[in-house]
């Protein structure tokens, strides 16, 4: 019998779910694909151009609504481009069957979020993206939309993650207090509303750029190459004057967080929008901060901030050095993961500060 202790699963759990069958796959894990607290879903060679997104509905499958809105069916075994502007859907290679107390949030991941790649998990018969109900059992799949870039994929990569609950147990404010006195996670204590408010550095550092905007009719991105695309084939570097800039209607933006952000090995945490009314423009697509971000720094160089993924909906927008835009959500894990995030599992975002997906040259 899997333990059943209230929080975020650990690796270790996480282990424990492949070794009683709750998590199965045609082919075996991948080293490095159980992170922290979450785990990595590998993209299958079975993809689908649909004509809308959708969800499947009470007692529908995906598989049912593919074979209405399917337009075209493709095999990404050798890699295959996907067009910006269209919506696929990928089966992953994963599948689950849940302990009918246990349920899944997922989300982006970091890189795929920074490409400005909107993913959403879809299971069967469910309402709602990027939520698996408790005692869930069947597969997996993932609706892929590239909106600024066009995309080259293959079989195996991985865009997006899970993060398995048996209870999700959000930390109060009077808890981050208490964490903020034994473990300093923020500057000011004001911070600390319904969680860890988050604003936007936009401070001119001499001639470095304050952030990135998305490029028109780049080329596509190959996700199999690393450290491999020039930076100004895809990206408009953004400097400000008196520390404010005007976010443009449907363009999308990379910038950072003034705060260091902190993760103690026992939590986890998440990005959300601050407030919905402050501004049409969406803050982070890829949410997920696993246990052990920026805690392992010690110097001021090496702390770690948050990437923000910006994109600004019906009208122009000012935004201002120091303006809220985000919030952290912390909740607590099962019990202290035996990995946590940093150098020694070669995260690739620890002690990030302005920083673009790791497809880029530096």
């Amino acid at each position: 019998m899997l333990a059943k202790k209230r929080g975020a699963l650990t690796i270790q759990r996480i282990k424990d779910l492949c070794a009683h069958g709750c998590i199965t796959s045609d082919n075996i894990l991948d080293d490095g694909q159980i992170q922290p607290a979450s785990l990595d879903l590998r993209l299958s060679r079975k993809c689908w151009q649909i004509s809308a997104s959708f969800l499947p509905g009470k007692n529908k499958t995906v598989d049912q609504k593919l074979s209405i809105l399917s337009t075209k069916e493709i095999d990404i075994e050798e890699g295959k481009l996907l067009e910006r502007g269209c919506i696929y859907i990928v089966e992953l290679q994963e599948k689950l069957e849940l302990p009918k107390d246990m349920s899944c949030i997922a989300n982006a991941k970091s890189s795929t979020g920074r490409l400005d790649v909107l993913t959403r998990l879809i299971t069967d018969n469910s309402n709602c993206f990027d939520r698996i109900s408790s005692g869930y059992k069947g597969k997996l799949y993932v609706e892929i939309a590239p909106i600024s870039f066009s995309i080259i994929i293959k079989s195996g990569i991985t865009l997006n993650q899970l993060r398995f609950h048996y209870h999700q147990n959000i930390l109060s404010d009077v808890e981050l207090n208490t964490l903020n006195q034994n473990i300093s996670i923020v500057e000011e204590k004001s911070q600390i509303d319904n969680g860890v408010t988050i604003s936007v550095d936009l401070r001119v550092k001499g001639s470095k750029p304050v952030g990135y905007k998305a490029k028109k009719g780049a080329p596509a991105i190959n996700l199999s190459k690393l450290n491999y695309h020039n930076v100004e084939d895809y990206w408009e570097r953004v400097m400000t004057k008196d520390g404010s800039m005007i976010l443009e209607p449907g363009a999308f933006y990379i910038l950072r967080s003034r705060e260091y952000i902190v993760i103690p090995p026992h939590l986890a945490a998440e990005m959300v929008p601050y407030e919905v009314k402050m501004g049409e423009f969406r803050v982070h697509y890829a949410g997920f901060f696993d246990p052990g971000f920026g805690a392992e720094m010690t110097s001021a160089k090496e702390k770690s901030k948050a990437v923000l993924e910006i994109r600004c909906h019906e009208t122009p927008f000012i935004l201002e050095d120091k303006q809220v835009i985000g919030k952290l959500i912390y909740e607590t894990l099962t019990e202290v993961p035996i990995e946590v995030y940093g150098k020694k599992i070669r995260s690739n975002y620890q002690g990030q500060d302005l920083k673009l997906s790791k497809h880029f040259t530096c």
